[in-house]
């Protein structure tokens, strides 16, 4: 069976004028307009396409790539308004309706709204939602605190951001775990901090224990700025010492200076740690 919303895979069946007719294992067929056939396809080749109604409500299939899939969530772009809705960009030709009666308010063109792609029982089309919370998953959470997901980023709250977790949950990110620029839309790593007792999921962009670590790094970096570039301490350092000049754990030491070392901060010698800039102009001055 043909699908529309999501990408098929099936095979070239003729090629006649309007373009090549595509069928799957059934033998239902469906039409991939000339400007959208690769160059050098033939007869039984298998090609992979987005199938999905066309400016005259025909099912059509296309190779270009669509911003959203059906049953995914996405953040696009208001391109057009008329008296039965909102249309939006979603990287076809033609743009994808979110009706009045899917919006909380009236959507105005050159706003970005979180929706949701769904097909309408009635018209048997695609269409967005922007009222978007009964698609989010809120009785089976599958996740685990610190457990690593996918996020979109979503619209901004006065707590701090919203966003949807491995296109399933929603979530929040509080603003004082936002340790990054982040715009609507944007699509990330992120990690679970709690799962409330309601419900509500809250989200951070950095794993548990790594605040502390990058912390230290910047305390290391603090040091060595305010000590032209050099302090006199490596992993053979005794606890004691470390404390005393950084106010951290050896452990936590080791690790935030591994942070710095990998992305190029720091040259680590016998000698202690040295700021790889204040290092190299050294080096080029003599």
């Amino acid at each position: 069976m043909i699908h529309i919303g999501i990408y098929n895979e099936l095979v070239v069946d003729r090629i006649l004028t309007p373009g090549a007719f595509l069928i799957d294992s059934e033998e239902n067929d469906v039409l991939l307009p000339n400007k959208y056939i690769p160059e050098g396809t033939k007869v039984g080749d298998q090609l992979k396409v987005f199938v999905y109604n066309d400016s005259e409500d025909r099912i059509v299939a296309t190779t270009l790539r669509p911003l959203l899939q059906l049953h995914k969530f996405g953040c696009l772009k208001v391109k057009d308004v008329n008296n039965i809705g909102a249309f939006l960009d979603w990287g076809l030709e033609k743009d994808l309706l979110v009706p009045f009666r899917q919006q909380h308010g009236r959507l105005n063109i050159g706003q970005w709204c979180l929706v949701y792609l769904y097909i309408d029982t009635l018209t048997h089309r695609l269409a967005a939602t922007a009222k978007v919370e009964k698609h989010f998953e809120k009785e089976n959470i599958e996740l685990e605190v610190n457990q690593e997901v996918d996020l979109l980023i979503a619209n901004d709250s006065d707590l701090g951001v919203n966003v949807v977790i491995n296109n399933t949950y929603s979530g929040m990110i509080f603003s004082n775990q936002i340790y990054q620029d982040v715009m609507m839309g944007d699509q990330i790593r992120g990690f679970i901090e709690q799962i409330r007792p309601d419900g509500k999921i809250d989200v951070t962009l950095r794993k548990k224990g790594m605040q502390n670590l990058e912390d230290g790094a910047q305390t290391i970096l603090k040091e060595l700025k305010a000590s032209e570039g050099f302090i006199a301490l490596t992993d053979k350092s005794n606890p004691e010492e470390i404390q005393s000049l950084l106010q951290m754990s050896k452990k936590n030491f080791k690790k935030s200076l591994g942070i710095l070392y990998r992305n190029k901060q720091v040259l680590l010698k016998k000698e202690g740690v040295f700021l790889k800039e204040v290092e190299e102009r050294n080096i080029r001055t003599h």
